[in-house]
């Protein structure tokens, strides 16, 4: 959310010209596919969406609380306005480098028609902003090719500039034949040292709609649909005649954008049972319950983005809507370098975090060619500034970079791991980042945040934008959805957001679980943003002495594919010194040429919690991967063709099915086509050089 300017604000605000007569106006995407209907009927602000000619929402109410009204009945569409927005830009930390967008725009303003007559002016106007003499909003849709972005403009009304969002009207709601693929979101102050809610509970793969959550508080973002077979018949308005049904699915992907320092982050409430999401605010108990549950505004404003994807799942793995319609909010002090990193902790465990320790992660990085180490929670008080510092020197001469890991606060919930109490406070924070920048450390790892509130996106991006001035990156850990910040923060690399790899060895259901959820993020989660996940492990058990501890029931192959799947800018990988001699000498050579940055990424099949295959591009190099967590081997032909690729060879590593890891080079037959079989728990890459 973004506050405009009000010269800036004018230039986009609709004509107030009186539509009566009109009760409803659409718009649809450039290839004509996608269409959003917007109407006023029973004075109620509503939109559908249509895919092909087929249902996929379902009429929804649209509109917004303040402390100044409530807008969203007795609404009258009293204006309108469309055109066509365009922007090609680079994004060099995703998955791709180059975008091209095209939508075209429908600003579309409603009136409440119960508003009192405006009040005399007690002071003085500002000559060029914007006003409403009555309870009134706009609302602005993009509709690209298979996406759609909307949110609402609040304008200044009166000589009111300031105001409280506290909730909304928006919602969806989907055809009863819908299936549902979403995450929970959790009470809050409960879990580890009263630390969720943090974005990683269990997913439920094809639930049946408007079911509950479990704890009563709705879903997590990113959420996905799945529109079954037929949605109804269609009218075919110029023919009088009624459409076929539709026979195949549809997939529907919700989630939000633009969330800054301006605004809370919302998720979807617990559905009604006939299928209606509705947008929520934070709870008031997130936070350990301080600040507001809703948004103070500066009037004119603009609300984040809410963004639909809809099509099948190549529409969904592809998007790039979080980014599209964002912006970057400040430049890049330095040229930020992205890369691998060995994390001691992750099988090592606090233990781990002692100078003889942490250089044998140091020496394992510059072994394998990766950029940087990730020293976690206590090394504060476990080294010390002093002998911190030796240990950055030591890094550096080994061709090593240094990422520290911090708490954001204690003030929010019960966790002690230090360093704490800095980087929530201004003063000690651009102390500590001053620090950093003078031993030459490249990064933090920021853990444990507080929910969703406003007042914790303020924190983010203070943050990040102190980071930026010192020249350090920023990854988030136990914290919320990114939300376009990989465009809108130079110095963004990553946010955790979702069960990750620690859980596998803290638990073995989360094991046994793996491959499930593996195959369930590449369709949510790593969909909208990047996700620091700190997987791709070799050893057998998540124990420093690979003998104890949780048993790892996915195969070497399985773990290089997720090197691949799993996107993100800095990827703390969970190998340990001993996979240099006890894991498979392709395994480990692969490991040290994977690259985390993408050109091109491209669904080639799958289907969420059963398999997943994407291609992703790396300069000219193709990685294809896919893993499988289905009792069924999954089998499928690779076409070179469908690429674009010339030659006809690749590498392969790859589970057979006892889940024994090799390496091999292959060559398509002569139509084109290497075919792979899957084991449940496998991988497979293909490595191909264009």
């Amino acid at each position: 959310m973004h506050t405009l300017c009000p010269a800036l604000l004018l230039s986009i605000l609709p004509c107030t010209v009186p539509s009566a007569l009109a009760e409803e106006v659409s718009v649809s995407s450039p290839d004509g596919k996608l269409t959003v209907v917007l109407t006023d009927a029973d004075t109620t602000p509503t939109y559908s969406v249509t895919y092909e000619g087929h249902t996929v929402i379902t009429p929804s109410p649209l509109g917004i609380h303040t402390d100044l009204h409530q807008l969203y009945t007795d609404m009258s569409l009293t204006g309108t306005k469309t055109a066509t927005v365009t922007d090609d830009y680079t994004l060099n930390r995703c998955k791709t480098s180059s975008v091209h967008y095209e939508a075209n725009q429908l600003l579309a303003t409603f009136t409440n028609t119960n508003a009192p007559a405006p009040a005399p002016s007690t002071g003085s106007r500002r000559p060029n902003g914007p006003r409403s003499n009555s309870g009134a909003f706009t609302i602005e849709f993009q509709v690209s090719n298979n996406n759609i972005a909307f949110r609402y403009i609040i304008p200044e009304e009166r000589d009111r500039r300031c105001a409280v969002v506290k909730s909304e009207a928006t919602s969806f709601t989907f055809p009863e034949s819908t299936t549902t693929f979403l995450t929970p979101q959790s009470h809050a102050m409960i879990g580890w040292k009263r630390s969720k809610p943090s974005y990683e509970e269990e997913y439920k793969a094809d639930a049946p709609l408007g079911a509950a959550s479990g704890y009563g508080h709705g879903y997590t973002f990113p959420c996905l649909f799945k529109v079954n077979g037929s949605t109804g018949q269609q009218v075919n308005k110029k023919k009088g005649k009624q459409a076929a049904p539709a026979t195949d699915n549809i997939w529907v992907l919700i989630s939000e954008t633009g969330v800054d320092s301006h605004f809370c982050g919302s998720r979807l409430d617990e559905p009604t049972p006939e299928g209606r999401y509705t947008i929520a605010y934070p709870m008031m108990e997130e936070n350990n319950g301080f600040g507001s549950t809703g948004a103070q505004v500066t009037l004119p404003c603009l609300t984040p983005w809410r963004t639909i994807t809809v099509g099948g799942l190549d529409a969904i793995t592809e998007t790039t809507i979080a980014f599209d319609v964002v912006r970057p909010l400040y430049e890049p002090s330095i040229p930020y370098r992205f890369g691998r990193s060995t994390w001691s902790w992750m099988v090592w465990d606090d233990a781990s975090i002692n100078e003889k320790d942490l250089k044998a992660f140091i020496d394992l990085s510059s072994e394998m060619g990766w950029e940087y180490t990730l020293i976690d929670a206590w090394w504060d008080n476990n080294l010390g500034q002093e002998k911190m510092e030796q240990l950055i020197r030591y890094a550096r001469s080994k061709g090593v970079e240094v990422f520290l890991w911090y708490n954001s606060s204690g003030s929010w919930n019960d966790t002690n791991q230090s360093p704490v109490d800095c980087m929530s406070d201004p003063i000690s924070r651009k102390r500590a980042m001053k620090w950093m920048q003078s031993q030459g450390v490249k990064g933090i790892k920021v853990d444990f945040w507080g929910g969703d509130k406003q007042e914790t996106m303020r924190l983010y991006e203070q943050v990040l934008c102190d980071a930026n001035e010192y020249g350090i990156m920023c990854i988030f850990h136990g914290c919320t959805l990114p939300r376009g910040w990989e465009r809108m923060y130079p110095n963004y690399v990553g946010s955790e957001a979702v069960l990750a790899s620690e859980n596998l060895k803290f638990s073995q259901h989360a094991d046994d679980m793996e491959a499930f959820n593996a195959c369930l993020h590449p369709f949510i989660r790593n969909t909208v943003g990047c996700m620091e996940f700190g997987g791709s492990a070799l050893n057998k058990h998540y124990n420093r002495d690979n003998q104890h501890g949780t048993t790892r029931r996915t195969g070497d192959g399985f773990q290089l594919a997720t090197a691949v799947l799993f996107q993100n800018p800095i990827q703390n990988f969970a190998l340990t010194p001993n996979n240099l001699t006890d894991a498979p000498a392709d395994a480990i050579r692969f490991m040290k040429e994977v690259p985390t940055t993408w050109d091109e990424t491209r669904y080639l099949g799958g289907y969420p919690g059963k398999n997943a295959i994407l291609a992703r591009r790396h300069g000219n190099t193709w990685y294809v991967a896919a893993i499988n967590a289905d009792a069924t081997p999954l089998s499928f032909d690779f076409d070179f063709s469908s690429l674009n690729i010339k030659g006809n060879t690749a590498e392969c590593f790859s589970d057979d099915k006892t889940l024994a890891f090799s390496a091999s080079q292959l060559k398509a037959n002569k139509k084109g086509i290497i075919r792979l079989t899957i084991p449940q728990n496998g991988g497979t890459v293909l490595k191909i050089e264009d």
